[in-house]
């Protein structure tokens, strides 16, 4: 299918994609789930059957045939429960990231879910814990968890107030950006790159975070 076609297609359909591997979240139990993206949009594969040695190979840039099932979850579309092989052509694809700043906020945002994108000029706004306490950014959601779980942060732009995600297992606690999240001052302006996700509204999965000249 070509990205539109998938777009059309309706939930819990059969799909059958070819894609480019962006980043890899996960393997576990002969299960893989990566971000993916084309020249025209952007697949998130979530537990795809894949075998520790293929996942090892499954490196930024490698073309890969998915077939899966088109999901949803809480706004997330993804490609579940597939299979894939790859594609031996020499092909090889990056995305580079696409400001999306002022599409925050707007119907046309969803367009882009999933893809690698930029955001500048981002505010830190104030997070708030269970017990009602301030800070930069929060372990977990609620502030229940500790360090090496994801980090949670608000930022404000156009006068909005966006969560934005570092997912621990995409960028744990040794990554450059989530020790960057733990450096985060309330206040701070700063631009941020990532994978559009969505979690009951767009929840971006960050992989970069730097201080906005």
């Amino acid at each position: 299918l070509s990205y539109d076609e998938y777009v059309a297609a309706d939930l819990d359909s059969e799909v059958t994609v070819e894609t480019y591997v962006q980043a890899k979240q996960s393997w576990w139990e002969d299960k893989a789930t990566v971000y993916t993206q084309d020249q025209d949009g952007a697949y998130f594969v979530y537990n795809m059957a894949c075998s520790e040695a293929d996942y090892e190979l499954l490196t930024p840039g490698t073309k890969i045939l998915v077939t899966g099932y088109k999901s949803e979850w809480s706004g997330e579309v993804e490609i579940m429960d597939g299979t894939f092989e790859f594609v031996e052509d020499g092909d090889t694809y990056i995305a580079e990231a696409l400001d999306v700043t002022d599409l925050l906020g707007t119907d046309e945002l969803i367009d882009h879910q999933n893809e690698f994108v930029s955001f500048t000029g981002l505010t830190v706004a104030p997070s708030t814990d269970a017990n009602g306490n301030e800070a930069a950014f929060l372990y977990n959601w609620d502030g229940s968890g500790e360090k090496g779980n994801d980090l949670y942060f608000n930022v404000t732009v156009n006068g909005q107030t966006y969560n934005f995600c570092v997912e621990s297992y995409l960028c744990g606690q040794d990554t450059e950006v989530y020790q960057a999240v733990e450096a985060l001052q309330i206040g701070d302006v700063i631009n941020a790159e990532g994978f559009l996700y969505w979690y009951e509204g767009v929840n971006p999965h960050i992989t970069s975070v730097s201080a906005a000249n």
